[in-house]
């Protein structure tokens, strides 16, 4: 008789490796639930949607692709991966110099969140679908997250605090976005995590004196998770040329500059996380830009001109915006409030004015990892 597996790495579906993290979560930290749970412009969301309309997807004509994507999901190369092993080295907690020790905490807590969002999605469209295509694609994708939000919620018991992903699963508050909109958020949000999980990863193994936590060692691995799942969200979009085509294509601008924007002026919160890491935020931005504006090509007729004069220039208007906006609301400032406001839109209406590049979408939608 085989032993119960007790590891959450090890578990191939989503929704038991979900009960069995809050069973662990014995020691559970307020604070970090209250961050999870926080819905600002800059906090991963809760999103739900048309299941029935993602139910009606047609992958016929993607169907070759479409087989060999599943087929190397199915294969799980990264099955029992996400655990401490050997190479989990002792971190010092009680010592991490205090600021670095809050923008990392509030880095993995809002890892987590966002893994743990997409587990929440993708299972409730396995357990809502009948069709046997998309249930099962949407079944391994919950499984990829639920491992790393159990991942990362290891790493955060060592510090003392976890997120309680049972609590946020009933309480959090979810977005509704129509299906295309599901794609074009969740697919960036894949290639760009891929994107910043893998330049990580490679400047740590040039610079490993830098690497002041072990998790940066899974970040390889982790990266090709998310690859995969944006692949798969590729051919979704393939299968209905309009989305990608026609006024489409203005959704398609405003969800890379939304996500572009909101990840560079996350990072700008976090100065000593990046100080620790030997990066600079602007340098680490437009490397990640740079990866994932050719990821994009395979799917999206257009990349934005991240060279532009106006470019980072905007950026570092919003970030100024956005750092005056939490000044404000925190001193209870209003009219100071209204004006970072209308600076942070203003800042966002030139980055999104900003002429895009047009190229030719290849025939051929999948990719292999390439950094």
């Amino acid at each position: 008789m085989n032993a119960p597996v007790k590891h959450t790495s090890e578990i191939t579906d989503a929704e038991e490796s979900l009960k069995l993290q809050e069973a662990q979560s014995v020691v559970d930290s307020e604070s970090a639930t209250e961050v999870a749970m926080q819905n600002t412009l800059l906090t991963p969301r809760f999103y739900t949607t048309d299941f029935d309309e993602l139910d009606a997807i047609d992958v016929s004509s993607v169907r070759e692709d479409w087989d060999k994507l599943i087929a190397q999901m199915v294969s799980d190369p990264n099955k029992g991966h996400f655990k401490k092993n050997e190479d989990w080295d002792h971190v010092d907690w009680e010592n991490m110099e205090p600021t670095l020790k809050k923008e990392f905490l509030d880095f993995l807590i809002s890892s987590c969140t966002a893994e743990f969002s997409g587990c929440v999605l993708y299972k409730e469209m396995k357990r809502r679908g009948n069709n046997k295509d998309i249930t099962q694609l949407f079944q391994l994708m919950a499984r990829d997250e639920a491992r790393h939000a159990g991942f990362i919620n290891d790493a955060l018991r060592e510090a003392g605090v976890a997120v309680n992903l049972g609590f946020l699963t009933q309480k959090k508050k979810y977005t509704y976005f129509r299906p295309k909109f599901i794609y074009y958020a969740t697919y960036l949000s894949e290639k760009i995590g891929y994107a910043r999980y893998i330049t990580i990863f490679r400047h740590l193994e040039k610079h490993p004196e830098h690497r002041f936590h072990p998790i940066f060692k899974w970040f390889e691995e982790w990266c090709n998770d998310e690859f995969s799942h944006g692949e798969a969200f590729a051919l979704l979009m393939k299968t209905d040329p309009k989305l990608t085509s026609g006024k489409n294509v203005l959704w398609i601008k405003f969800f890379l500059t939304a996500v572009y924007s909101t990840m560079y002026v996350r990072d700008h919160q976090r100065p000593a996380f990046h100080k620790a890491l030997g990066v600079d935020p602007d340098w680490y931005a437009h490397e990640v830009f740079t990866k994932t504006s050719e990821l994009t090509k395979q799917i999206y007729p257009i990349t934005l001109d991240i060279e532009h004069p106006r470019w980072q220039r905007g950026l570092e208007k919003m970030q100024k915006a956005n750092a005056d906006l939490a000044e404000a609301t925190q001193n209870g400032k209003f009219f100071a409030k209204i004006g970072a406001q209308a600076r942070a839109v203003s800042a966002f209406i030139s980055l999104i004015t900003i002429p895009a590049k047009k190229h030719k979408v290849p025939t051929e939608t999948l990719m292999r990892p390439a950094y």
